[in-house]
């Protein structure tokens, strides 16, 4: 039965005791080990009176660094979450034969399906890889922090406020059970009358806000805080993706906002956007959702390659082989990005010669990422090729992906589509290229700069462990899904009907249970290299011989970054200035002018879940009450002028006396 929204309790809204999920066991076990695994944080927190350390150097910082290190750990916590959402999946769809219907319900088991896309796109890869931008793109343009330090402090709350709120439905009401695009008819109101789709329009509509920001901040530091010397031609290659990444995230984010916006007054307003009916077109959302959303792969990926290059160079000895032909594929790939977003709909009708346009499009854009594969493997040529984990995870994922483009690019072929639409050959691709790029990619992009951030390396014997793990399990978890696939089984089913199917799900399940070892020996690998960090630790500033201008720091970089602003000669920055011989000035230094600390964001976005609990819940005065408070807040904080500080000459010169003599240790 559909809520008006006008109708409701004018205190709570349509909030009742019948919203908390009690009769589901599982919601309930979770929510049981949820509370006490918060309690005890929390008890741990006040025993060792870590609240005012947390919120003074963390949580109110403006440091890029540290606001990079907030978006990976937020990424990592999210994986825990989703990765249970795919275990779930894995057991139903093992054990739901012969009449048998498993231990979800159809209601829950819609839920995890859709919480699990969710959270792996906008709540893992997102914050992982803006993360990864934060942290190392000012380091390696020479800037002392991004354009805008409190944007950038706003953008990762308001993106935590986003998983928040998708944390919040699974103990109070329910997630969306339409799939992770939502695609009306089903999201509209008369299909999804419950707070499910509510929670998914302001989750992504919030934590959307925190991406747009960041990307126009990182955009605005690359094109104006790059060193002297520093041409667009002389940026290490990560600079380079991370560039095209944010032109990406700012051209097309505004449309996934409007396309909330209009399924937004579809469900509140009665209007008919979406609607099958009052002239509607369910059509024109799957157009505005996939422009948006094939652009959002490249959003993910692209970062990706920028890691995958810093760390074949390094690790081979040698510069990047054709430096000039990986810039030029990734605005290629950048552009092409937005000429191939009907591929994910040519079984609805638009015709043999629109099919046809898009189909040779998708099969153009393979041709800019086969070339960078190629640039890495002629970097590896003849280079004195180190196995280090960051490595090893690089030539994973060239493996891995290449299996993940060919497949890509068969089903850019419209009649074969046509066979494969839908199918679980579709899910096995996409996991394919996500896992084998984005999170291959984050894993070699921590191991590689972990002893940048924190000044000591990662263990290595956890970090392999992990890594065959996650590779074994992968193909485990996957290639059953191309044969079921490739069989005609489609995708979201709960039951199976045919006894033959059911050894490939559960060969799929013993590979997701080999990659939840994988995540385990990750976690382990972190503790047992924070337990033992004085052994692992290295005092050069440069353990891998690094090729960039993040390198010239100390491990880990002082709150400044750079007393003296370096002057770039060479797209080798770092490399260049071994070569030359390591100076740095004895003298001349001057107090940093550095921006404060503030709560301002962890306010706002406080404040921004608040609204978003009362939309979703039709609570009215609690949305009119925030709003209010994010506009009084936002004003106030133009008006404090006491946000600046200046660290004093006899701080940064101490510090630098012994980063000097770090460095001059690396080069030596």
């Amino acid at each position: 039965m559909t809520v008006s929204p006008f109708a409701v309790s004018p205190l709570f809204g349509r909030f009742t005791l019948e919203s908390l999920p009690l009769h589901e066991p599982i919601v309930v076990a979770t929510f049981v080990a949820v509370a006490l695994g918060g309690a005890a944080l929390l008890a741990a927190l006040t025993k060792f009176k870590l609240w005012g350390y947390l919120w003074k150097e963390w949580f109110t910082s403006v440091d890029h660094k540290k606001i990079g290190i907030m978006y990976m750990i937020l990424g990592i916590v999210m994986l825990l979450r989703g990765f249970s959402d795919a275990i779930m999946m894995r057991l139903q769809q093992a054990i739901a034969f012969g009449g048998s219907e498993g231990y979800l319900n159809a209601h829950h088991y819609d839920q995890v399906f859709t919480a699990h896309g969710v959270i792996m796109i906008f709540f893992v890869a997102m914050p992982i890889v803006t993360g990864l931008m934060n942290y190392v793109v000012p380091l390696q343009i020479g800037a002392r922090d991004v354009s805008f330090p409190f944007l950038n402090n706003f953008s990762f709350w308001m993106t935590a406020s986003g998983a928040v709120l998708v944390m919040m439905s699974l103990f109070v009401g329910e997630f969306a059970q339409t799939g992770w695009l939502a695609m009306p008819p089903l999201s509209g109101i008369a299909a999804s009358p419950g707070v499910g789709v509510d929670y998914y329009i302001w989750a992504l509509q919030i934590a959307g806000v925190g991406t747009l920001l960041s990307g126009v901040n990182l955009i605005a530091t690359i094109v104006k805080m790059r060193a002297p010397g520093m041409s667009m031609m002389k940026m290490p290659i990560f600079c380079w993706t991370s560039l095209c990444t944010n032109i990406l995230i700012v051209a097309a984010f505004p449309v996934l906002t409007a396309v909330l916006a209009l399924l937004s007054l579809d469900r509140y307003a009665g209007t008919a956007f979406f609607t099958n009916t009052l002239g509607g077109n369910p059509m024109m959302y799957v157009n505005l959702i996939w422009i948006w959303g094939h652009p959002e792969v490249y959003i993910l990926i692209l970062p990706m390659f920028g890691v995958f290059s810093e760390v074949t160079s390094t690790f081979s000895g040698k510069r990047l082989f054709g430096y000039t032909s990986m810039v030029y594929a990734t605005l290629v790939i950048t552009i092409l990005a937005y000429l191939v977003w009907l591929h994910h709909f040519f079984t609805m009708g638009s015709g043999a010669s629109v099919n046809s346009f898009f189909g040779i499009t998708t099969m153009i854009i393979s041709i800019p990422t086969g070339a960078k594969i190629f640039n890495w493997l002629f970097t590896m040529y003849r280079g004195r090729v180190r196995f280090e984990l960051p490595m090893m995870w690089t030539v994973a994922f060239m493996i891995t992906f290449t299996l993940g483009g060919m497949t890509g690019v068969l089903l850019a072929v419209p009649p074969a589509d046509f066979v494969l639409h839908n199918s679980l050959f579709l899910v096995a691709h996409f996991h394919n290229v996500i896992i084998g790029g984005v999170l291959f990619g984050a894993f070699a992009a921590i191991n590689y700069w972990w002893p940048k951030a924190f000044g000591f390396k990662l263990e290595t014997t956890w970090g392999k462990r992990s890594f065959w793990l996650w590779v074994s399990g992968f193909y485990f978890a996957f290639v059953p899904l191309y044969v079921l696939g490739l069989m005609g089984v489609t995708r979201r089913l709960r039951t199976f009907d045919d006894p033959s199917l059911q050894i490939w799900f559960i060969i799929a399940g013993f590979g997701a249970f080999l990659i939840a070892l994988g995540i385990a020996a990750m976690l382990v690998q972190f503790y047992v290299s924070i337990r033992d960090r004085e052994q692992l630790r290295d005092v050069t500033g440069d353990p891998w011989n690094g090729r960039t201008l993040e390198w010239a720091t100390s491990s880990p970089p002082p709150d400044y970054n750079f007393a003296f602003t370096p002057v770039v000669h060479d797209g080798d920055a770092w490399a260049d200035m071994k070569a030359r011989g390591y100076q740095r000035p004895i003298s001349g230094y001057r107090p940093i002018h550095m921006p404060s600390n503030t709560g301002t964001g962890v306010i706002l976005a406080a404040l921004s879940v608040a609204f978003g609990t009362g939309m979703i819940w039709y609570v009215w005065w609690l949305a009119v009450v925030s709003i209010v408070g994010i506009l009084a807040v936002a004003i106030g904080h133009t008006f404090n002028y006491k946000r600046d500080f200046y660290i004093p000459v006899e701080d940064v010169t101490r510090h630098e006396d012994a980063r000097t003599t770090a460095l001059m240790g690396a080069v030596a």
